[in-house]
């Protein structure tokens, strides 16, 4: 699983992906599996998900969460790309 999360700070925007630490790491801090995902998500999980994914791809954010959190405007999921996306099924021309 691998999201892209369009980040809008008070002072800047910008994109970034997570992987799979970043939602290993919050399974851990939230106490949830990732398919629980499936069926909605937090606000506070989009953020924590960036905070981590900023930190994994070295763009600067405040040591503590809540910091970063105070500076958000908006945050929202610009793609959801699956790890193992299927082909597709063979056709008559194809």
């Amino acid at each position: 699983m691998q999201l892209t999360l369009k980040v809008t700070t008070d002072q800047t925007t910008y994109e970034v992906k997570t992987n799979l630490y970043v939602i290993i790491a919050w399974e851990r801090k939230f106490k949830q599996k990732a398919s629980n995902l499936a069926s909605g998500v937090g606000l506070e999980d989009l953020a924590f998900m960036a905070f981590e994914a900023c930190k994994v791809h070295g763009i600067t954010v405040p040591a503590v969460f809540d910091d970063y959190v105070k500076r958000l405007v908006n945050i929202e999921v610009v793609s959801d790309d699956e790890t193992n996306p299927t082909e597709g099924a063979p056709t008559l021309d194809h």
